[in-house]
């Protein structure tokens, strides 16, 4: 019987082109707390294949792990912290920063709570009315123009 969420075998599963696919390798993030985990590593003494023993996976997937080679699942991940003793936020202390996103102009800003507020009305008269109000302005608008 096949396990929840896979293709019986008699169906060849469907693969999508490599350009459609979303990367799986690993990005800086990936690298930074590969890097952290190391580190703490390190501070205790273990070795990578004790590390690896502890938390049930193969030398070369715990050296893939630290170099930043393969992700790390969630549930991987609280493993490893819970062996080396620290909150899973240590892993992502002092992580350099995304760039944040430019700020939002007034005419963003109130597009975004015209949407948000266009999609709270629940009565379809109601919002075709608003809608059918805002192409009449936008008309007036570009007639006196």
């Amino acid at each position: 019987m096949p396990r929840f969420g896979t293709a019986p075998k008699s169906q060849p599963e469907l693969e999508a082109p490599q350009e459609e696919r979303s990367p799986a390798r690993a990005g800086v993030v990936d690298h930074y707390v590969g890097s952290r985990i190391r580190e703490r590593r390190v501070m205790l003494g273990l070795s990578q294949q004790q590390l690896a023993s502890m938390i049930g996976v193969t030398y070369q997937q715990a050296h893939k792990y630290e170099r930043g080679l393969n992700r790390i699942s969630a549930g991987r991940l609280f493993d490893i912290a819970q062996v080396l003793g620290v909150p899973i936020s240590w892993f992502f202390e002092s992580i350099p920063s995304a760039p944040m996103p430019p700020e939002l102009s007034t005419r963003q800003r109130m597009c975004l709570e015209l949407a948000r507020n266009f999609a709270l009305i629940d009565n379809e008269k109601h919002q075709e009315a608003l809608s059918q109000m805002a192409r009449a302005l936008a008309q007036a608008e570009v007639a006196a123009g």
